[in-house]
């Protein structure tokens, strides 16, 4: 008995007071990778640099650059692969991403936890 008052209380708690959206800010970055990490051949490295995972690791670290809160809502361009010389003579090179743009979101201020009408 005690759980059905419990869950009647929370469909009329519900129904009360809909859930309203959530409203995000939202803000695009331009960056670069890194470097990767060893010299090698040219399909090599820029097979390397452009590995999704390492795409995804880097865009989280832009969002977060801007402060507490901020995450990844989508990556719009992963850029262009850029290498640079290791300066031996095998010809080997280091690779990163050049130009990648990165959509980052964060939850609005004060569009959370507020009843419906009051503001």
């Amino acid at each position: 008995m005690k759980t059905i008052n419990l869950s009647l209380t929370l469909l009329i708690t519900l129904i009360t007071f809909p859930a309203t959206a959530t409203e995000y800010i939202y803000r695009d970055l331009m960056a670069n990778t890194l470097l990767s990490a060893k010299c090698e051949t040219s399909d090599a490295a820029i097979k390397t640099a452009s590995k999704p995972y390492k795409l995804k690791l880097y865009s989280k670290k832009f969002c977060q650059t801007q402060g507490y809160g901020w995450h990844v809502a989508e990556i719009k361009d992963t850029g262009q692969v850029s290498c640079r010389s290791c300066g031996n003579e095998n010809s080997q090179q280091k690779c990163y991403l050049q130009d990648v743009i990165v959509k980052c979101k964060r939850i609005k201020p004060g569009s959370v936890g507020m009843l419906p009408g009051k503001g």
